[in-house]
């Protein structure tokens, strides 16, 4: 059991306990999976919050600083959310998520640890959402009109991903935001606005957390766990290897993307864009081309005719109106079951200012990124595959355009823009992350450099 006397409220000023933490935060922070400064060791610390929320367990934000970055990354700044538990020895079952035994402060002797992994603080994680109210700084929330059973075993998700999933009993799923900026995450508030729209597409979220200090913010979601689901990267992967066709699943992820694209057209403001806006958006498109070109010498070649594709936009007078979109759309963010789609994740990029992700912008944007997909599947087996990903691609844009109404292959100026800011973003961070990968976004790169033909009105594959 947690050694309580030593955690004594009194005992946990930010000060007094970041004596005891920093030397192992600055090990321990940028060794996770979900920690956004990759390859940049953490210069500074500070506690931004501190909450007791059961004995033994801490809820902490922290701000970490980072060294300077290389060209094209982003903030040198960020606030993370961490849940230590401090124990005098842990259980076997909890070695892994062992940090380590302060010297100093008010955790001297004790082994602190990542309490997430830990099943007793998972379970009063939902607890706390179940009977809502308020810990310090923190309140938990949920929709009055759910009913959370108590009892449901947790197991934290260990996929590869930029935040920590617990999944309950396989009923829900608590997604807690390690990356935390302030404003409402838009993974709270675009599934909540899809479900009073009567959208079925996306999971509604029946709780949730958030925090008012140092700012409003907001730290974890809790939202139906889609049980026996399977998600559209792990289905391709499988048709890719059988042989199978993808063209009708293709279709309906499709189908299902412009429902739910017409779900947040009606649930939040249209902006309708004009010629200057197009002059900016191509304008930041351009300086991500150079900065990431500055980052990654294999993209230097492409860059100026890859600015040339970008700044197409800036010559149009008007075009579809935009829209909140998903913002990260690929085959690893939508999920099905029972032969229908449904999209999660509205998080967007989490690298990118969260006032950026919860701008309005074109649905082009999640096609083009969806389209980056099929591509990636196409060429992650041996041999690749060009031809399957033609298929998915134009089958997935005509399920688009039937229920939409209108085809993205019919905008193909903004089509090429956006999938080449997508895959300018997917060069630099197989290159910080995954080199060996820098290839699959590379072959686009060489495709969408290339000068399309006089009169085309579709992309090319």
């Amino acid at each position: 059991m947690p050694n309580t006397a030593t955690l004594r409220p009194s005992g946990l000023g930010a000060g007094s306990l970041l004596t005891s933490l920093a030397d192992l935060l600055h090990g321990w922070l940028p060794r996770q999976r979900w920690f956004a400064g990759k390859g940049r060791p953490v210069t500074e610390l500070a506690l931004l919050s501190v909450t007791e929320l059961h004995p033994g367990c801490l809820h902490l934000l922290v701000h970490a600083g980072h060294a300077e970055p290389p060209s094209g990354e982003h903030p040198l700044h960020d606030c993370y959310q961490l849940l230590l538990g401090a124990h005098e020895t842990l259980p076997p079952h909890l070695a892994p998520a062992a940090i380590g035994r302060p010297t100093e402060g008010p955790l001297a002797g004790l082994m602190v640890y990542d309490a997430l992994q830990d099943p007793r603080s998972a379970a009063l994680l939902l607890e706390r959402l179940r009977t809502p109210g308020t810990a310090g700084a923190l309140a938990f929330e949920r929709d009055a009109k759910v009913l959370l059973p108590s009892g449901l075993t947790p197991r934290l998700l260990d996929a590869e991903q930029s935040n920590s999933s617990v999944v309950y009993g396989d009923t829900y799923i608590l997604k807690v935001f390690r990356r935390v900026q302030p404003g409402i995450n838009p993974d709270l508030e675009v599934p909540g606005a899809l479900a009073r729209q009567g959208c079925t597409r996306v999971p509604a979220p029946v709780a949730w957390v958030r925090t008012s200090l140092p700012w409003d913010a907001t730290l974890a979601v809790l939202q139906p766990y889609l049980r026996g689901a399977e998600d559209g990267w792990a289905q391709a992967l499988g048709t890719l290897a059988s042989g199978a066709d993808f063209t009708d699943e293709a279709y309906e992820l499709g189908r299902a993307t412009a429902e739910v694209h017409l779900a947040l057209a009606a649930a939040f403001p249209l902006e309708y864009p004009d010629r200057r806006q197009h002059r900016e958006l191509a304008s930041a498109m351009r300086d991500r081309i150079d900065a990431v070109a500055r980052a990654v010498p294999q993209l230097q070649p492409y860059a100026p005719a890859l600015g040339s594709a970008v700044g197409a936009l800036a010559g149009l007078d008007a075009a579809r109106p935009a829209q909140r979109i998903h913002g990260d759309l690929h085959l690893g963010q939508v999920l099905r079951t029972g032969g229908r789609w449904h999209l999660i994740d509205f998080e967007g990029e989490p690298a990118r200012p969260l006032p950026e992700r919860r701008r309005a912008q074109s649905p082009i944007r999640d096609v083009a990124g969806m389209l980056r997909s099929f591509d990636y599947a196409a060429r992650t087996g041996r041999p690749w595959r060009p031809e399957w990903s033609q298929r998915c691609r134009e089958a997935y844009c005509a399920g688009y355009a039937a229920a939409a109404g209108w085809d993205p292959r019919q905008e193909p100026e903004l089509l090429r823009a956006h999938e080449t800011d997508r895959a300018v973003y997917e060069v630099l961070y197989e290159a910080r992350h995954r080199p060996d990968w820098l290839p699959v976004p590379m072959a686009a790169i060489t495709r969408l450099a290339e000068r399309p033909p006089a009169g085309s009105r579709r992309p090319t594959p």
